[in-house]
């Protein structure tokens, strides 16, 4: 795979992309904001077959072996010296700190509650983005931004009675770690291919998550369910990989900040499967959420 033709190196001015590589772009977006809005679901179908840890840890090394066999398959060059940094910080945040904090979360929170929390990443990783690559969007980006924010956090307060528990402290701490692991992956899509950003950082915790893997399935029961293998397979090459290639390639065309924005759908997104695969159910402030998620993410798109 070659780099997109508006990719510059990390010291040069970046180029707009053209109309065509940013529709483009949009559509890979979306297509990672919808792998994406599986995670949850998936991941508590695992948990029906897997520990909180052995799934995290499974789904790294199953992630790392598809990602590094074609990394070696296409013969790709390991990555500069400069990059090592930033690998680092997607590994920390994508591939290690955001799948760990969300399980845990998951295994006292419903997937509908988690979606909405986790509705806030797009307004995190604006703030990310801007502080790290120096973007600077407009006010009425923000202002639709946070309108999109509120929506969600009440939204969220409203379904848990008012009041924050214990797995919203490890959501909101997810929302951090993955809003970081964004914003580096996808300042590095502009200067290496996005499958090679995901590709590398899932490599570069192979050290820490075989151990982690045959540590945790040794102390954790593990009762293999056809829902516990599927959810498996999903966060480990739906989500873990194949999502978060998309996802890079579409916040390279189309803007750290812009890309952000679409995954205020990803919550509702979440509410759907979540309904329909496992038989959750929601009050009626989901579709007004939606329509007001919705326009703000109109709004973010033509600003």
């Amino acid at each position: 795979m070659r780099t997109q033709s508006s990719a510059t190196t990390a010291s040069s001015i970046a180029v707009p992309a053209p109309p065509e590589s940013r529709s483009l772009g949009t559509v890979q977006a979306l297509l990672g904001v919808i792998a994406f809005s599986l995670t949850f679901p998936s991941t508590a179908w695992g948990l029906e077959s897997f520990g909180p840890w052995s799934l995290v840890a499974v789904r790294g090394v199953l992630a790392a072996l598809v990602a590094g066999g074609c990394l070696l398959a296409l013969r790709v060059r390991l990555p500069a010296r400069r990059h090592l940094a930033g690998l680092a910080v997607v590994a920390a945040g994508v591939v290690l700190g955001f799948p760990m904090l969300t399980t845990l979360a998951l295994e006292t929170s419903t997937t509908a509650h988690a979606a909405v929390v986790v509705g806030l990443l797009p307004l995190t990783t604006a703030v990310f983005s801007a502080l790290r690559t120096g973007a600077r969007p407009s006010r009425r980006f923000w202002l639709a931004a946070v309108a999109g924010a509120v929506a969600v956090i009440a939204f969220t307060l409203g379904q848990s009675g008012g009041a924050l528990t214990v797995a919203d402290g490890y959501l909101f701490a997810a929302l951090l770690v993955c809003a970081a692991g964004y914003t580096e992956g996808g300042r590095l899509a502009r200067v290496m291919p996005g499958w090679q950003v995901i590709g590398w950082a899932l490599v570069l915790c192979l050290p820490l998550s075989v151990p982690a893997a045959a540590v945790a399935l040794a102390h954790e029961p593990v009762h293999l369910t056809g829902h516990g293998i599927a959810g498996l397979l999903w966060v480990a090459l739906g989500s873990q990989f194949l999502g978060l290639v998309v996802w890079y390639r579409g916040m390279a065309a189309i803007g750290i900040p812009r890309a952000s924005q679409l995954q205020l759908a990803q919550p509702l997104l979440t509410l759907v499967w979540s309904a329909l695969l496992l038989g959750e159910h929601f009050t009626a402030a989901a579709p007004l959420t939606a329509v007001a998620v919705l326009v703000c993410i109109a709004v973010t798109q033509r600003s």
